[in-house]
């Protein structure tokens, strides 16, 4: 979590070195291929598509080793929404553990068509790889300050703190507040109905202590909202993300089936690895 905003990030050489390696291996003249990556976009993006790239990805288990987490996610998004495209439908699990087609792949396809929501869930996907943890002091009342520690997986402590903070600190809680939602809900969403209620009775589980248990309405609820949050502060319009904010707030169901889609069809055993916490 950016705290003060966000930033968004490129393509490091090693990136581009192994997109040229992968999918043009024979290519006479890289450093030419390489500068036209680097400035054409749509050019870059059928190498990412590339068949070679993919598999190359997916069957690499060192592959976060030799290329960014922002990239690898690219890839894996961009095989989704092409694989969407050719689909009936997508499988929900209702709460009775039934499952359940749902015939809605042309919109998730859909929203996979723009490049910048692309761009945006491969970096924010990146950004749980690894969870940080953050101290912030506030005053309480009058002469009183308290710190409070927790991490920017910490859902629940961060929205009872978000409208706490400065202004200038609010548009990366409310960001990442909407993350954690829509990640949690799209790449774990066992982790989600098992925490919320009881697998063979399908009762809901006590809260503990204070803690409420956060069901999966909530989590789309609350991801809709920070969305929204998002978008209306200032500093989503500086970084040039209201847009894909709003697409998030209004789709935000739909933006998590090609997460699924990812989790089930591509990642399997290999997503505890690459989301340890």
């Amino acid at each position: 979590m950016t705290l003060g905003g966000y930033k968004s990030s490129k393509l490091s050489d090693r990136d581009i070195d192994f997109l040229v390696e992968t999918a043009s291996p024979q290519v006479a003249d890289k450093a030419k291929l390489k500068q036209i990556l680097i400035e054409d976009e749509d050019f870059r993006g059928t190498f990412v598509s590339d068949d070679a790239v993919f598999n190359r990805v997916v069957n690499d288990e060192e592959i976060l080793l030799k290329i960014s987490p922002t990239l690898f996610f690219e890839i894996l998004l961009r095989r989704a929404a092409n694989e969407l495209k050719q689909a009936s439908f997508t499988v929900e699990t209702a709460g009775t553990g039934m499952k359940v087609p749902v015939f809605d792949t042309q919109e998730a396809a859909g929203l996979l068509s723009k490049g910048e929501v692309i761009s945006y869930l491969a970096e924010m996907l990146a950004s749980f790889i690894k969870v940080r943890s953050y101290a912030l002091s506030f005053r309480a009342k009058k002469g009183v300050w308290r710190k409070i520690q927790f991490n920017d997986l910490d859902l629940q402590t961060m929205m009872s703190f978000s409208e706490e903070v400065d202004e200038n600190l609010k548009f990366g809680f409310y960001k990442r507040i909407a993350d954690i939602c829509l990640f949690v809900l799209g790449m774990f969403p066992e982790y989600v109905e098992r925490e919320y209620r009881y697998p063979f009775s399908g009762e809901v589980r006590p809260n503990i202590g204070l803690m409420a248990r956060i069901s999966p309405e909530d989590y789309e609820k609350e991801g809709r909202k920070f969305y929204r949050l998002a978008a209306e502060h200032e500093s989503a319009k500086s970084l040039d993300l209201t847009e894909v904010f709003w697409m998030l707030h209004g789709s935000f169901h739909v933006a998590t089936k090609p997460l699924k889609f990812i989790s089930e069809r591509y990642l399997h055993h290999k997503k505890k690895s690459i989301f340890p916490s």
